[in-house]
């Protein structure tokens, strides 16, 4: 099998954005496949011997495949880019807390009204928005005089926050009552690297009105 790091993602996909967009920041040599989630790819055989669930993103580094896109994120900052993982065992406490909220917190807030407005997603609306306000509260408030989520410098926490945060007006959550998470959003926006989600026509729309 070639060494070539290849990430199997989908455009429209949080979780898969946040590990090419690492990838992108730490300068990792990768090839993204996308894969068509809307043509039902995710079922295909080859396609389920990575992920026999059937989910994007899939890490494959060699002969080394990896689910999850925390999981990813962690594996690809210890291996190749240790600086966005503090050694410090606080500090890495402190990033791991935010993988947690981001599989939490955002998936169950941001991330869902989004799958709601974009796909039509059978989930609870008012669930969702209240989970929103609750981890956009919270995020406000950790922010105050910080330009990132851990120390002075990117991590991976910050990856793991960005994308569904950066996208919740898609799932008609507002980010302007939030202006240190608008500011924490601009700082990862400014890095080498960055590379942006997608806007989907549901966002166009919004910021059309």
């Amino acid at each position: 099998m070639s060494n070539t790091i290849r990430i199997h993602s989908f455009p429209l996909s949080g979780h898969a954005h946040r590990v090419v967009l690492f990838a992108n920041l730490a300068g990792i040599d990768h090839e993204v496949v996308n894969v068509d989630l809307a043509a039902g790819a995710q079922r295909d055989p080859a396609f389920l011997a990575l992920n026999p669930n059937g989910q994007v993103p899939v890490l494959e580094d060699g002969d080394t495949v990896i689910t999850d896109a925390n999981a990813i994120l962690v594996y690809l900052a210890r291996k190749y880019a240790p600086g966005y993982i503090p050694s410090d065992p606080v500090a890495e406490a402190e990033v791991q807390k935010f993988l947690t909220l981001a599989a939490g917190e955002l998936a169950f807030g941001p991330a869902a009204a989004r799958l709601i407005n974009v796909f039509n997603a059978p989930l609870p609306v008012d669930f969702s928005h209240a989970t929103a306000a609750r981890l956009l509260t919270r995020l406000e408030n950790h922010l105050a005089g910080r330009s990132f989520l851990v120390g002075d410098a990117p991590t991976i926490a910050d990856v793991a926050i960005y994308s569904y945060t950066a996208h919740a007006p898609e799932g008609d959550v507002s980010l302007e009552p939030y202006p240190q998470v608008r500011r924490f959003l601009a700082n990862v926006e400014a890095l080498p690297g960055f590379v942006p989600m997608p806007v989907t026509k549901v966002g166009l729309a919004a910021r059309a009105a």
